[in-house]
Formats: C-alpha cells, structure tokens, sequence
C-alpha cells in the first residue's frame, strides 16, 4: 500500500494532498512538530518535538519504497530518493536523480551567500496557480504509482 508522507511543517498544499490520496485509496500521513502542530480529516498526524530536522528524521524512517514525499526540503529530498521513494515539492516538482544533485549545490552556494552576508530574493507570492500545478502533478504521480502497483499484483 502507498502512503502519501507530508512534510507538514509551513506546507501550503496539505488539503489538497489529502483529497488526492483519498481519490487513490493511499493513506496520508502529516508529520509536524509541536510548533506546527495540526490535525485533519482523512489523515493521520505525528507530532515530533520540535528541533532542526526532527520531523525530517521521523518522516524519512518511516517511507517505503514507492511511498510519495511532498517537501521542500533538497535534503530531505534526497534522503527519500536513496529510499526509492517519490518526493515532490509543493508547486509539483518532482525531485528525481537527475535534477537532485544540482538543486543541492544550488542550496549551497546559496548558504554560503547568506553566509558572508549576502542577501538572496525570497520565493515570489503563493498563487492559485502553483495550487493547481501541484495537484496536476501529484495526481500523475499517483497514476503513475497506481498503474505500477497494479502490474505487480
């Protein structure tokens, strides 16, 4: 069985990911800390103490192979990639082997900018449209995945 795992903490996309994982059958599964805590219908919440990556350590021990990720943390990413997971952000990239390597180097250099005091533009504003493409992506995820699940039964 899939599992849809969320990064749930400042995640702007979490209702729209548990009604994509209901119109799959895939359970869903928040995981916050207790800053960020929340709870929703149709999902279950774990709720970690708060701390740098905490959720991240909790929510990368608990993803299978061909679970789905919504983050957007490359780190995290990443470690649910070596996982064989599926991880996505929330305007629907997905993070893949090819693209990973580069979106990490591009957070580094970017760290090292704020490092020497350097100042870096923020995301530009949420809109409707980073909304929409997030669920178009994810509901091709979650076709894909499906698909695949039904091959091998």
């Amino acid at each position: 069985m899939t599992t849809i795992l969320i990064d749930a903490d400042a995640c702007p996309v979490v209702s729209e990911t548990i009604q994509i994982s209901k119109q799959f059958n895939f359970d869903c599964i928040l995981i916050c800390d207790t800053a960020h805590e929340m709870h929703r219908e149709g999902a279950e919440t774990i709720i970690v103490s708060k701390g740098a990556d905490a959720v991240d350590f909790v929510l990368v021990n608990k993803v299978k192979k061909g679970d789905i990720v919504v983050t957007q943390d490359y780190g995290l990413a990443a470690m649910v990639l070596a996982k064989q997971g599926h991880p996505i952000d929330q305007n629907g990239r997905l993070y893949t082997n090819d693209n990973i390597d580069q979106l990490l180097y591009a957070r580094h250099k970017a760290q090292k900018v704020r490092m020497a005091g350097g100042r870096l533009r923020g995301p530009k504003k949420r809109s409707k449209v980073n909304n929409e493409t997030f669920e178009i992506s994810l509901k091709e995820l979650c076709e894909k995945i499906s698909v695949n699940n039904e091959d091998q039964s």
